[in-house]
């Protein structure tokens, strides 16, 4: 009776606790909802501030638009959504799972509409196209490696942009940076084939690390080594030949250069005519703002980096390239937004029996 008696206070304890943590939470909740909304008001009403001088003429630039560059400027940013689809294509490919274009550039689509609009929309965006891979049969260990090996080549792209655009201004930018991010890429693409053609290799490294892990936990030495061979058997099944990879570098590069032609088709919509050197590394900082997730969409910051380097990279002045980056960033945000939402809501509104083990199953890979 004691021990029971005992337990039930024991229980009464937290239960009572409970609902004043949960309040706790909330007001915390609150508070970094209101600081998120003043951050951003500071940062619109600063931005008002800066551009205030300049809006008139920038109204006046775009009642003044080109609309076949306009036209350009979009046919542009669909090409470079198709890029990114071939990317993600030929990488699931190298993994053994066929998957058809159309599919392909509507998760692209889908993913992209939700990184762009909603909070935390990366980590959204990231765990929708894994559960889409995983439905097209991916293997988990498949599935992880397209979304990582995807994003290296994005950022590796990027980077190389910023390069190029830094050489081209005529700034210094040694022979070695260049190399070693040209260098960076090709390792990484030697080092995924090596790890599948010698699947051994990795297995004594993973079994050495797996039982110094079990030793340090008092486990038995064999715990976990069948998940180790599972992981292994999937990543074997990983071959990114020189065909596969030749035509994820093709479509890459696609993308890229879409995308930036997509900018440069903005500026001329204005009437501007900027410095293509200068706009590749407006375009470079812009993007990389960008990855930071601080608003959706990279609202307010991305506009006035892309203001701030149109200007004094790309040589534009201030009024155009206020309306330049308001047309930019009208097609490659809000339009391709609108357009992600669309496909979402025809294609992947549906849930299917396997999303919720999908998802769970994303949640521990990235714990």
């Amino acid at each position: 009776m004691t021990a029971n008696g005992d337990a039930a206070g024991t229980a009464a304890v937290p239960g009572a606790g409970a609902p004043e943590h949960t309040e706790n939470r909330r007001r915390k909740v609150r508070w970094l909802k209101w600081l998120a909304v003043s951050i951003v008001l500071i940062l619109l009403i600063g931005e008002a501030f800066y551009l205030w001088p300049r809006l008139h003429e920038s109204w006046r630039k775009l009642t003044e638009i080109h609309w076949g560059w306009v036209a350009l400027c979009i046919a542009a940013q669909m090409l470079s959504m198709t890029g990114f689809g071939h990317v993600q294509k030929q990488l699931l490919r190298a993994g053994g799972v066929e998957v058809s274009q159309h599919r392909s550039v509507a998760v692209v689509y889908g993913a992209t509409a939700m990184s762009v609009t909603l909070p935390a929309g990366q980590v959204f965006s990231t765990a929708f196209t894994y559960r889409q891979t995983r439905r097209w049969g991916a293997s988990p260990v498949v599935a992880s490696w397209q979304l990582v090996f995807s994003g290296v080549v994005s950022a590796a792209g990027l980077a190389l942009i910023g390069v190029l655009g830094t050489v081209l201004a005529g700034g210094r930018v040694g022979p070695v940076n260049l190399i070693v991010s040209v260098a960076a890429v090709v390792a990484l693409v030697w080092a995924g084939n090596y790890v599948s053609r010698h699947p051994g290799t990795l297995e004594k490294v993973l079994h050495r690390a797996l039982l110094l892990v079990n030793r340090a936990r008092k486990r038995s030495a064999e715990t976990g080594i069948d998940k180790i061979r599972e992981m292994l058997d999937q990543v074997e099944s990983v071959k990114l030949g020189t065909r596969d990879g030749a035509w994820v570098t093709w479509w890459a590069v696609i993308h890229r250069l879409a995308d930036i032609a997509c900018l440069g088709a903005a500026c001329y919509a204005i009437g501007g005519d900027p410095r293509w050197a200068g706009l590749l590394i407006a375009f470079a900082a812009g993007k990389a703002v960008g990855s930071i997730p601080f608003a959706p969409g990279g609202i307010v910051y991305v506009d006035a980096t892309l203001i701030y380097g149109l200007t004094a990279a790309a040589g534009l002045p201030a009024a155009q390239a206020v309306a330049a980056a308001f047309v930019y960033r009208l097609v490659s945000f809000v339009l391709i937004a609108i357009i992600g939402w669309i496909v979402f809501a025809f294609l992947f509104r549906t849930r299917n029996a396997e999303d919720d083990e999908y998802e769970k199953e994303f949640s521990q890979r990235n714990a």
